[in-house]
């Protein structure tokens, strides 16, 4: 438990030093998973920077400086999403990634665009419930410790204490004490794991509801599903278990009743509204005016305009109060194929004043791809391989073959980025996946040959290769 506390006292002091990494730090971790783009990583980490840089203005001026939103330029599996994903990971910041072609313009069935907050707001409340309970976990095990003591070994006030002396009843008492912290050290060194036990489980006897209605649960501005079961009392049942489960159970409901929920509401909102970063996909799939298409077509500049309101700052109502959208942190994506970034709303495109292009990937980017990052394809491969003490290896050209593969076929048929490793590799080891649980098989050594052998035929058959690669 000592060591439980101390790593968790260390992780929070590293949190606060996150905060003030400088743009070429932030640029050293995106490295370590992104390769290429350095432009666009060069960008974020100083729009990152700037937030770190508004806390220390006064506070007469820190409302006054607004977020540098950024519009990411370039084809897909670029890199354009992991970024922004990354970042966020970095700074521990809530992070929620949508669709704009999924939103639709105010009269039209479909998501209203003010849940973005609210899904980012779910997100920045779970993220500070879960830290606010890895810091009590010491307090909540210490808890859940006693309530199992109290299980194996109930307290002397439970039983029926002997008629005599009080220096017998005393004794009694001396000796239960005994027993208990000898039990309590079993507890601790683990020898009563396996021990079974009845533990009272909460269940949430709230009935299940179903609203119909175009606008759906989340326009109502309350979650009613929430406001029942703070309604309903809340039944428990007996479940039989092993005290190493038990001791889990007990531990998170511990944690649970010690976690201050005005606490946690409060830090949410401001972590939200100071740190939040919201990654808005496929923009440029809204961008433009109509298609020509007749009929009840969603208008594209009217999504535009809803989500006009939300960029550039507004006040949207959650469950959880009312959270401030005006330095959020918005980065936009899209390839841009079609339209162009001026296709957009005037008054849009300047809340986007930052606007990057990402660069294809080439065969080189692949190597490198598949090799360096700390989640490389490969590695993630190995790893899963290894999960049946089986060893894989691929040799260097091996991993040219199959970069060249990728750059080719991405030429050849629609430019996927990266994404093509993964169907590239999945086709190469097809078959080793499927065969390792029953053969004896322990190493795998996979060569250019091999790389050629299999993908050849594939690649060469153009109609194949569009549906295979």
């Amino acid at each position: 438990m000592t060591h439980q506390l101390t790593n968790i006292t260390k992780s929070e002091n590293k949190d606060l030093v996150i905060e003030e990494l400088t743009p070429k730090q932030i640029v050293k971790e995106l490295d370590k998973y992104i390769i290429g783009q350095d432009k666009a990583k060069k960008m974020v980490a100083i729009a990152l920077r700037n937030r770190w840089r508004r806390q220390q203005v006064e506070e007469s001026l820190r409302d006054e400086i607004m977020p540098n939103n950024i519009i990411l330029i370039g084809p897909t599996g670029v890199g354009k999403t992991e970024i922004s994903r990354r970042l966020a990971k970095l700074v521990k910041a809530p992070f929620v990634k949508v669709e704009a072609s999924k939103f639709t313009e105010v009269g039209y069935v479909g998501r209203d665009v003010e849940s973005i907050i609210r899904d980012l707001m779910e997100i920045g409340v779970q993220m500070v419930r879960e830290e606010k309970k890895a810091a009590l976990v010491g307090k909540a095990t210490e808890n859940a410790i006693e309530r199992i003591l109290d299980i194996l070994l109930p307290p002397i006030s439970r039983q029926q204490k002997p008629v005599g002396e009080l220096s017998e009843n005393d004794d009694l008492e001396l000796r239960h004490m005994r027993t208990r912290e000898k039990l309590r050290e079993q507890l601790i060194n683990g020898k009563l794991d396996e021990r079974i036990i009845e533990v009272d489980v909460q269940s949430d006897g709230t009935p299940m509801m179903q609203i119909f209605s175009p606008l759906g649960i989340e326009e109502m501005g309350m979650n009613i599903q929430e406001m029942f079961s703070g309604m309903m009392p809340k039944k428990s049942k007996k479940r039989r278990t092993t005290v190493s489960e038990a001791l889990k159970i007990l531990t998170q409901q511990e944690a649970q009743k010690l976690i201050d929920m005005d606490e946690v509401t409060r830090v949410a909102i401001a972590r939200v509204q100071e740190s939040g970063i919201v990654f808005l996909d496929e923009i440029d799939k809204i961008a433009g005016g109509s298609s020509g298409k007749s009929g009840p077509d969603v208008s594209r500049e009217g999504v535009q305009r809803d989500l006009l309101p939300v960029v550039e700052g507004t006040s949207v109502t959650t469950k959880y109060g009312i959270v401030k959208t005006d330095h959020i942190l918005f980065v936009a994506s899209g390839a841009f194929h079609v339209s162009k970034p001026s296709d957009l709303i005037p008054e849009l495109q300047g809340r986007f004043p930052i606007r990057v292009e990402l660069t294809s990937l080439n065969e080189n980017d692949f190597i490198r791809i598949l090799t360096e990052p700390k989640n490389a394809l490969i590695i993630q491969y190995k790893a899963l391989l290894n999960s049946e003490e089986v060893e894989l290896k691929f040799t260097k050209d091996a991993i040219c073959e199959i970069a060249k593969t990728a750059a080719m076929v991405n030429t050849r048929s629609e430019n996927i980025g990266a994404r093509r490793l993964h169907t590239i590799l999945s086709t190469l080891l097809e078959e080793i996946l499927y065969e390792i649980p029953e053969n004896k098989i322990k190493k795998y050594k996979i060569d250019g040959k091999d790389v050629t052998e299999k993908l050849d035929s594939v690649v060469k058959d153009e109609d194949l290769s569009r549906y295979i690669l």
